[in-house]
């Protein structure tokens, strides 16, 4: 794997993120929050994994790789809400 190719795809990652967060945001203090700081990095980690899982570094798998950090931060709550123990009421 190519050191090259991994930043590219971290890159997008991180750009689609930051797409989100600056589509999502009602004001330009939003984009000064931890929590879309944390969107970025969250997006950047997803660009990260999807580098490692993609087929071959062509136009496609980029685009996929921006559309994975725009919603990385979405699927990993999905995940983390999953595991989290039940309350009883």
């Amino acid at each position: 794997m190519d050191v090259a190719q991994t930043l590219h795809f971290i890159f997008q990652g991180a750009l689609g993120a930051f797409l989100a967060t600056l589509f999502w945001a009602e004001s330009w203090g939003d984009l000064k929050k931890f929590e879309s700081v944390r969107h970025i990095l969250v997006g950047a980690i997803a660009g990260y994994i999807y580098s490692i899982l993609y087929s071959e570094y062509n136009f496609p798998n980029l685009i996929v790789a921006t559309i994975v950090g725009w919603m990385g931060k979405d699927a990993l709550e999905a995940v983390l809400d999953r595991f989290k123990p039940k309350t009883r009421t």
